[in-house]
């Protein structure tokens, strides 16, 4: 019995589906969280900071919306300010430095927009982060973990490869949303959603991403240690790649076009 696409949205938004801290525990060893855009505040709903990938240091970076009422008040639901976009660029620009690569898990509904928000720049964060990942020399690796919501995903995912777990949705708008719009009922939400094609088996067809990853057991120790070895081998690959910049810009210039070296795993 086939899956429909909102069933996926469904499923991405669940709650007891690991958050962004899970995939740093679960994959990478001696995490350093660093807090802060040295501007304004630290910003609960992305995380980040220094690890080890089967002993190879990189700068990990996840949004994490929260376990528990209270938690997911601290994190703001997943929904990032202005400050955690810059906070994450910083450590990017770090990782740049030092010449560590780049590993970003997303899981969002999409950027805050409250008025707070925009009055610190909310759309200039994103744009800075999209112009300043797409000529940042060190690889870069995002993974759609859960909902991957319009430009507040897109700020971390201007990068070398994009993977999205086999439920996971990346879209410019969510379903509710673009029915609202569209039809002026946000009850055609389904329907929308079929027509949005935000699914994993969407993307890898328009060669939004490069990799869809079964998720079976999702949670599992054996699910983790498959994510480690593919991150692994991948920065394996992409640390003898020449001229990452150029590549990715050409990798961004190919999507859309049909049958351009995807795979799922």
């Amino acid at each position: 019995m086939s899956v429909t696409a909102y069933e996926r949205v469904k499923s991405a938004r669940g709650s007891k589906r690991p958050t962004g801290l899970s995939y740093i525990r679960g994959i990478f060893t001696d995490f350093f969280e660093l807090h802060g855009d040295r501007a304004f505040a630290d910003d609960g709903a992305i995380v980040g900071g220094v690890a080890r990938l089967e002993g190879r240091p990189v700068t990990v970076i996840a949004i994490e919306k929260g376990r528990g009422t209270k938690d997911r008040m601290r994190r703001n639901f997943g929904a990032p300010n202005p400050e955690g976009y810059r906070k994450a660029l910083r450590l990017m620009k770090q990782a740049e430095k030092f010449r560590r690569p780049v590993v970003c898990f997303i899981d969002t509904s999409g950027a805050y927009c409250g008025i707070g928000a925009e009055e610190r720049g909310q759309g200039a964060a994103i744009a800075e982060n999209l112009m300043q990942m797409s000529a940042m020399n060190t690889p870069i690796i995002s993974v759609l973990v859960g909902e991957g919501g319009s430009g507040g995903a897109l700020a971390l995912a201007v990068a070398d490869r994009v993977w999205m777990l086999e439920n996971a949705v990346y879209s410019v708008i969510s379903p509710e949303g673009c029915a609202s719009i569209l039809w002026k009922d946000s009850t055609k939400a389904e329907e929308a959603a079929e027509n949005l094609k935000l699914t994993a088996s969407d993307a890898l067809a328009l060669g939004v991403i490069e990799r869809m990853i079964p998720e079976d057991d999702i949670g599992e120790p054996q699910f983790y240690e498959r994510l480690r070895a593919l991150l692994s081998s991948e920065l394996d690959a992409l640390s003898d790649e020449s001229d990452l910049v150029l590549k990715r810009y050409e990798r961004f210039r190919r999507i859309g076009v049909p049958n351009q070296n995807k795979e799922a795993e």
